[in-house]
């Protein structure tokens, strides 16, 4: 009784379904029938439009995630438009294997290789899988598929069927089976960004698309109708039975039996994405600012352009990052950063607001030999943040002492000339109020030791002698770009420059006055091979070998005997270099070099000029302190286990002397002492100026000694 009743139901589904079938297919063809009535006027039109196609075909190129190398050709990591990440890296395919192309070919168009385009029999057969309930099917076949996602789109109507359809096959006609399918797998989506087979097996499995087993190829099959509905991280069981019937298709298309399919079914869904993290780095981040701003890269005339070629045109960016030197320099800040919360940041009070904000560190490191940036510590942290600081302008204090210092050597004066570093007062034409720096260490001393006290009037008279103008010009020479102000207040460094050009203008001074213009960016490769760009340093003498190697001899002097001691170098590398201290401790400095790096470090508050003094145990923070001590340890780090390298020699100078009367100085003078010095064999410059002019200031107050 069973039996009959079950056959009865069986036979009454098998009518129902008949039934179905044949009134819908006879409505489809009543439909089709309706719609050739009503496009047969436009089909030769259609046809002939099409026609005018066919020799300009040409698919559209598919958006690559470009490529940060650094110095050493290691990968740093990859970009992509954060409005648009197409994260996709083209494979050939015959690096693609057989379990990611069958298990595509046997899903998404079996009879890929009989076809000439357009697929008669699949576009009837998932016409009656869909009518009947089956599992919806699509009828288009890869070609199709090309040809609707690179040239005709999505739009729902029968014009744009029909010219997909034709454009196929012409398609076809134009180009082999196995550059169409390798164009679609590298074009296809396969959700969380990836774009292409290999940008999916790295997403999905975190690994090259040559390695991917029957399980994997499965499932990346499985994805390409609806990446987000067949998700395995967010609907796992629904991705098992997609992947399911990928195995079930691939046992009908002979690549794979059941028992291979058991075997394969077994190996678990992957249950982590690896998505590829955008290198935001201080460093990185400045080289996609000048790759997008700077037409001459040559990735484009306009803005809009080189967005395309640096997110979608799958470059090669080989960069000149140093990541042992970028680790060892924030090693030395996050061991002698003072009152470090762990996070390289210290708490200072803002008192504008009274409330706790952070201080922290900027390094930037050049090499003087080319003017390749090396290191680009920006801040405590990409995350932390975003806005570079060893770019920003402050103000540097004393360290733009050194400019003077080279001023006065291009001019004739040596090291051993003296000058009265005591109390001073100026008074300039045109002006009211007097201008007096605050007294550095007092007495008549030498150029050399003027330097290693960091004197403020000692070097406000040496302004005034050489010339503020002249000052500025030199630091132009040198690389400085940021505003600078002619005015009594410059040696001070009262004006506002970055870490960056403070470390690019003291790398000539190791360079025996020669100067590179610093860079990020060595080279740009396209994705065929084709090299873009290539950097060329050109050197160029801005002060002469005698003024770099007397500046060299002084600041030497600094390091091992005055406000930069903190800075010297463990195994007895030669250092050189000059501290800066603004009013309040505000901005903090140290800038120094040897032969073969320069690099200055910056501390302060990135919201603004804070006291650092606001913390308790920052009071008396200075250059010398701090940041001198950054650089020592940062260098010992760098120099361990490494010979020694000495800076040149200047050739022999004069006896010292005194450098005269200062312009604009009331009631000062020079001392009159003379400092013996070996018997010059030549002299370097003219003889020195006695008059200059200068803009006037305004009354300042710093710390005494400036250090």
């Amino acid at each position: 009784m069973s039996d009959a009743v079950t056959l009865a139901q069986r036979l009454s589904t098998y009518l129902k379904r008949l039934l179905r079938f044949v009134v819908v297919m006879a409505a489809l063809v009543a439909v089709l029938a309706g719609a050739l009535a009503v496009i047969a006027p436009q089909v030769s039109h259609l046809v002939s439009a099409h026609r005018s196609d066919h020799d300009r075909i040409s698919l559209k190129p598919l958006a690559e995630r470009s490529y940060l190398y650094d110095s050493n050709g290691a990968r740093l990591g990859t970009m992509t438009n954060r409005d648009d990440p197409q994260n996709r890296s083209q494979v050939t395919l015959d690096k693609i294997p057989e379990t990611v192309r069958g298990s595509v070919l046997a899903t998404e168009d079996a009879n890929f290789y009989r076809h000439t385009g357009v697929n008669i029999r699949s576009i009837l057969r998932a016409g009656r899988s869909n009518l009947e309930g089956g599992p919806v099917q699509g009828g288009s076949t890869i070609t199709q598929q090309v040809v609707k996602n690179s040239l005709v789109g999505n739009e729902r109507n029968l014009s744009r069927k029909l010219r997909e359809a034709f454009l196929a096959v012409e398609l076809e006609k134009q180009m082999s089976k196995q550059a169409i399918l390798e164009y679609y797998l590298n074009s296809v989506y396969f959700g969380g960004g990836a774009y292409g087979v290999q940008a999916a097996s790295e997403y999905y499995f975190n690994k090259d698309v040559g390695a991917l087993n029957w399980a994997e190829g499965a499932l990346l099959a499985s994805l390409i109708r609806s990446p987000n509905y067949y998700n395995p991280f967010k609907n796992p069981d629904v991705s098992l039975e997609r992947r399911a019937i990928v195995f079930k298709r691939l046992v009908e298309t002979n690549r794979m039996n059941k028992d291979e399919v058991a075997f394969w079914a077994a190996v678990p869904l992957p249950t982590v994405p690896n998505k590829p993290t955008p290198p935001y780095d201080y460093f990185v981040e400045e080289v996609k600012q000048q790759l997008l701003a700077d037409p001459s890269f040559g990735l484009g005339a306009t803005e809009i352009a080189r967005n395309r070629t640096v997110f979608e045109g799958g470059i090669s960016v080989y960069t000149t990052y140093d990541p042992n030197m970028q680790a060892q320099a924030k090693k030395a800040r996050d061991e002698t950063l003072p009152a470090n919360k762990g996070d390289s940041t210290f708490d200072v009070i803002d008192p504008k607001t009274g409330q706790a904000t952070f201080g922290t560190q900027a390094i930037a490191s050049i090499d003087p030999t080319s003017g390749a940036v090396r290191v680009m510590v920006g801040g405590p942290g990409f995350d932390k943040w975003k806005f570079n600081l060893a770019t920003a302008a402050r103000q540097p204090g004393s360290t733009m002492k050194t400019f003077v210092l080279a001023e006065l050597f291009e001019k004739g004066y040596v090291p051993s000339d003296t000058v009265n570093g005591g109390k001073c007062l100026f008074k300039f034409p045109r002006t009211v109020e007097p201008y007096a720096p605050s007294t550095g260490q007092g007495g008549v001393g030498t150029i050399t030791s003027m330097i290693q006290r960091s004197s403020n009037c000692a070097f406000v008279r040496l302004g005034q002698l050489v010339g503020t103008d002249n000052v500025v010009t030199l630091a132009r020479r040198l690389g400085v770009t940021g505003k600078l102000d002619s005015v009594p207040s410059l040696p001070l460094g009262t004006s506002s420059l970055s870490p960056l050009e403070m470390a690019s203008a003291y790398a000539t001074f190791a360079n025996d006055g020669v100067r590179y213009t610093p860079y990020l960016i060595d080279k740009i490769v396209a994705r065929d091979g084709t090299i873009l760009y290539q950097h060329r340093s050109v050197p160029e003498q801005v002060v002469s070998v005698q003024t770099a190697r007397l500046v060299n001899e002084v600041l030497t002097a600094n390091v091992t005997g005055g406000t930069g001691k903190n800075a010297q170098i463990d195994g007895g590398q030669v250092a050189a270099g000059k501290t800066g201290t603004t009013n309040e401790s505000t901005d903090v400095w140290f800038v120094g070099y040897t032969p073969r790096l320069a690099t200055a470090i910056w501390m302060g508050a990135p919201a603004g000029s804070i006291s650092l003094a606001s913390n308790p145990a920052l009071v008396g923070a200075t250059g010398g302190r701090y940041p001198a001590a950054t650089w020592g340890r940062y260098y010992s780090l760098l120099y361990a286990g490494l010979p020694t390298v000495p800076f040149f020699s200047p050739l022999p100078t004069r006896s010292g002397r005194s450098v005269g009367k200062i312009p604009f100085e009331v009631g000062g003078s020079s001392s009159s002492t003379t400092t013996r010095r070996r018997t010059p064999t030549s002299v370097p410059s003219t003889t020195p100026q006695t008059t200059a002019t200068s803009t006037p200031g305004t009354l300042v107050t710093v710390p005494p000694g400036g250090n």
